[in-house]
């Protein structure tokens, strides 16, 4: 592995999408489309197989000695979100082209054949709608879905997939969840501050939390600022108050569980400087990889709302608008990974994953495990997202130790 090639490689991709502030390598747009056609283009070059499959996927494969083997597996996502930064997926795509090109230019042979996946509109950032190219390839969602979809302006995800030279139609043909596969590996940055704060190189995800969401209405009455006396007010707006505090308060009860509770969203009505606050609408991410801790905090807010209501004389009406279930990764895959960091001499920690990554797609068909490397200051989906250059040769270079052993080398 040559990391002074892999950072060239990631700052031409980088190139495609450049914007005013950060990278725009939006989903299925010219950017992406490029990106792309790079890595078939250089694949290709290197006598490597290349396709690109019916939903927008990438894939580059360096056969096996034994091609009807089930394949190890890198893989991560080309876009970016609006003013995406530099290493967010883009970092894991082109790790695992690294090490793919430099097992070929060694003239190693593997039994196993590896692969290179680039999945396509992992992002939610334009069609509202997150890892859609994994999703479609483990078969997790269905075109009358994905017939829905559209973009800020308008645009239709299957227009917008026809301008790449696909059809929505046959996006189902992508589907590989049936495919027997040996490992899938997923190195990404953390997008947090834990291992910088640890001290330690190498996060090692067990497991990716899934969020159960809730929409909150409070009905108050709304009446004139000016006479309405504050004892007889039934103000909307602070009974959200007093719930959104209630939120937080119910997620530090789970802190040791890594739990997190948000309000994300506060709308009030009527909006008018001189109106009591008549209805207020909340929206709460609830996060976690335990799922009885995410129930502890939904009760928690409950058993508040309860008491707000009573207090303010405010009904409090609560939906569940999205309850998935955590994902866990291969136990198996991650004690080896361990192993690597531990014979390297490499610091890493078990750790969950409060972002959601293609990994926890593939791993419902696949056996999978998500590696982190640090984030400066824990931040992502930021222009200035940075991880240093040493941390990112020290991951990948373990990421192809492990690949080898899991791709078992001839002779």
């Amino acid at each position: 592995m040559k990391i002074e090639r892999l950072m060239k490689t990631l700052d031409r991709l980088n190139e495609l999408g450049e914007a005013d502030r950060g990278i725009e390598r939006i989903a299925y747009t010219s950017e992406e489309y490029l990106a792309k056609q790079y890595l078939m283009r250089e694949g290709t070059l290197l006598g490597l197989g290349t396709e690109i499959d019916a939903a927008g996927n990438v894939i580059v494969r360096l056969p096996g000695a034994d091609d009807s083997l089930p394949p190890v597996i890198i893989g991560s996502h080309l876009d970016t979100i609006y003013q995406g930064g530099k290493y967010d997926g883009l970092l894991g795509v082109v790790a695992g082209f690294e090490i793919i090109r430099s097992i070929k230019e060694a003239g190693t042979q593997t039994q196993h054949p590896i692969e290179l996946i680039g999945f396509t509109c992992e992002e939610s950032s334009r069609f509202n709608f997150a890892t859609l190219g994994s999703k479609v390839m483990m078969n997790k969602v269905n075109l009358a879905t994905l017939e829905t979809l559209k973009d800020r302006n308008g645009i239709s995800l299957r227009d917008a997939v026809k301008e790449q030279g696909l059809e929505l139609d046959q996006f189902p043909q992508a589907d590989q969840s049936d495919r027997r596969v040996k490992a899938f590996y997923e190195l990404h940055i953390e997008q947090g501050p834990k291992l910088i704060q640890e001290n330690k190189q190498i996060g090692i995800v067990t497991g990716i939390a899934a969020p159960l969401r809730l929409a909150i209405h409070i009905s108050g009455k709304s009446s004139h600022s000016g006479t309405t006396g504050m004892k007889n007010r039934r103000d909307a707006l602070l009974a959200a108050a007093e719930l959104a505090l209630a939120v937080e308060e119910a997620g530090l009860f789970e802190d040791e569980h890594e739990t997190v509770a948000t309000v994300g969203v506060l709308d009030i009505t009527p909006r008018a400087m001189n109106v009591v606050p008549g209805s207020a609408s909340i929206k709460v991410d609830i996060r976690s990889i335990y799922v009885d801790s995410r129930e502890r905090v939904l009760e928690r807010i409950k058993e508040k709302a309860e008491q707000i209501e009573r207090k303010r004389a405010t009904p409090i009406s609560m939906e569940v608008i999205q309850n998935d279930d955590p994902v866990m990764m291969d136990e198996e895959l991650a004690q080896a990974f361990a192993a690597t960091c531990e014979e390297a001499g490499v610091s890493y920690m078990f750790m969950a994953s409060g972002a959601g990554h293609d990994a926890m797609n593939t791993a419902s068909s696949w056996p999978t495990t998500l590696v982190f490397v640090p984030s400066v200051d824990g931040l992502s989906h930021h222009p200035d997202e940075f991880t240093e250059e040493e941390d990112i040769e020290v991951g990948v270079a373990l990421l192809e130790k492990e690949v080898l052993k899991q791709a078992v080398i001839c002779g």
